[in-house]
């Protein structure tokens, strides 16, 4: 069984290509410079996050549930495979800011979040 590639260079962390395509039938073999999907470039982590996502057609609700996180980590994890993609993430989307306030809190509450990353999301709201 193949190995995964990886995306990223362990020694200076920039974006591997790949050189050489070979068919596991044949053999027939293809040599040249590739680029690895946006995916194969995200950390085994966000992967699993998307894997979850996608099993759950999306409903944040359900990826809680699954992967036992608040609404906040599943909108931050959301977030970070967004950014790592090389999209914007909008933040003034979805959840009024009163809510927002509210998740940040029982993020606390739950041990999910310090108070110091609570104060600075805070503080970032305003």
């Amino acid at each position: 069984m193949p190995y995964k590639a990886l995306g990223q260079c362990p020694v200076c962390q920039e974006d591997f290509t790949i050189s050489k395509l070979t068919c596991s039938n044949c053999h027939s073999s293809l040599e040249g410079e590739f680029s690895p999907c946006k995916f194969c470039r995200l950390p085994p982590e966000q992967l699993e996050f998307i894997e979850v996502f996608i099993k759950c057609r999306g409903s944040i609700k359900d990826v809680e549930k699954a992967l036992k996180i608040s609404y906040p980590t599943v909108r931050s994890r959301l977030d970070s495979v967004i950014q790592s993609l090389g999209y914007e993430v909008n933040h003034n989307n979805g959840l009024k800011q009163e809510e927002k306030r509210q998740e940040i809190l029982e993020a606390v509450e739950q041990g999910e979040i310090t108070s110091a990353e609570a104060a600075k999301l805070l503080r970032r709201q305003n």
